[in-house]
């Protein structure tokens, strides 16, 4: 018992007109219709007319058609008799030694196939009578995830929790579609004269579940994309790598749901279309871009500012403790403004560690020197006028 295949790939015309009436996918089917019946469709009026069949029952001599990115499943009793995955045109016998009840279309699904053939196969006599559905075997668009309150992940660049509120969609793809009719199909959509199963019904219960595994599975996700070395550790690279995102996302939710080994689906692509992130994590992101934008040249320029703003604020507070901090890779500001720093009202240089006193004195630069720095680094957008101008004064001990 099982099909005979008749013709590889696409029905030609000549197999058309030899076929008076054959079975077919129904008209219209949406993009997220998952399982589907199969139609009559006959040639009473020339070929290309349909006669609305709405019973899906083959018998012995029953000719069907498997269109590309689809595939076949027939049910007897509620359990499963065959499996087409390859495109094309099939006669089914329940007589016919040569007839297969398993055609995998060359490795197009997943490598559970075989074994949960062997699981699930009709193991009984078989009857007249098979109920025939297909499989859509494409991806599926539009499944949508998003979170009402932030979600909260280890974020191993931060070196800290980060938070946000996300939403986004991926698509999905039956690898197995004996595992997802026997593990997620609902029965009254392998019954006679069933309905579409379209996972964007709104009342569609497999649907509800999806949603909830994949929303529950974005912390670990995310967790997991920040924490992969060979993606540089950066959340702000998600949303421009839907691949990566996909993978970390399919990968968390194999391993808490098991999709693909219990299920026949996997996550095929994914795409965060917004990313909000809570108050602590903005701010964060904002101090790496600050940082990221310091580095090199720039980041000397900037301590060469920082350098002088608290060699003013010193002066202004009449104290030189605040300046200590700046004695730390600062060499940058430290030779432009070192004798601006010797030269602080009420400020008493010690005399450095194995070095003469008249020495430390003579490396001083003069008043016009320290002006002369302080109006490069005017020059240069370093400091404001009112900064130079406080340096200018300091400098000539005003």
């Amino acid at each position: 018992m099982g099909f005979i295949q008749a013709a590889v790939g696409a029905i030609s015309g000549t197999l058309a007109d030899q076929w008076i009436d054959f079975l077919i996918p129904p008209d219209n089917v949406p993009q997220t219709a998952v399982v589907f019946p199969a139609v009559m469709k006959g040639q009473n009026a020339g070929r290309g007319s349909n006669i609305r069949h709405s019973e899906n029952i083959i018998t012995n001599g029953s000719k069907i058609v498997v269109p590309e990115g689809m595939g076949l499943l027939t049910f007897q009793d509620g359990r499963i008799t065959n499996l087409v995955a390859e495109a094309g045109g099939y006669v089914f016998s329940d007589d016919d030694q040569q007839a297969k009840s398993l055609f995998t279309g060359g490795g197009f699904l997943s490598s559970t196939v075989q074994s949960s053939w062997e699981r699930f196969k009709y193991g009984g006599q078989p009857g007249v009578q098979h109920l025939a559905f297909y499989v859509n075997l494409k991806e599926i668009p539009n499944n949508r995830f998003g979170t009402q309150g932030p979600i909260y992940w280890d974020d191993r660049y931060l070196g800290t929790q980060a938070g946000a509120v996300t939403r986004g969609s991926y698509t999905l793809k039956v690898v197995d579609p004996i595992l997802f009719a026997k593990s997620l199909l609902p029965a009254a959509y392998i019954s006679q004269n069933a309905g579409i199963f379209d996972l964007s019904a709104v009342d569609n219960p497999v649907s509800e579940q999806l949603f909830n595994e994949v929303v529950g599975s974005l912390a670990a996700a995310f967790s997991r994309y920040t924490n992969d070395v060979e993606r540089g550790n950066r959340i702000s690279k998600i949303q421009g790598d839907a691949l990566g995102f996909a993978q970390s996302l399919s990968a968390v939710v194999e391993e808490n749901y098991h999709w693909t080994d219990e299920r026949g689906l996997s996550i095929h692509a994914a795409a965060l279309l917004a990313i909000e992130y809570d108050a602590p994590t903005a701010k964060l992101l904002e101090d790496v871009q600050k940082a990221d934008a310091l580095s090199g040249g720039r980041g000397d320029s900037f301590l060469r500012q920082s350098a002088a703003r608290g060699i003013q604020a010193a002066g202004e507070t009449g104290g030189g403790d605040g300046l200590a901090f700046m004695g730390m890779g600062m060499n940058a500001a430290g030779g432009a403004l070192g004798g601006l720093m010797q030269n602080q009202p009420g400020q008493q240089q010690p005399p450095q560690q194995g070095a003469a006193q008249p020495a430390a004195e003579a490396a001083a630069p003069s008043a016009a020197d320290q002006i002369r720095e302080a109006k490069a680094m005017l020059d240069e957008g370093l400091i404001t006028q009112e900064d130079f101008d406080a340096l200018k004064r300091k400098a000539l001990g005003l």
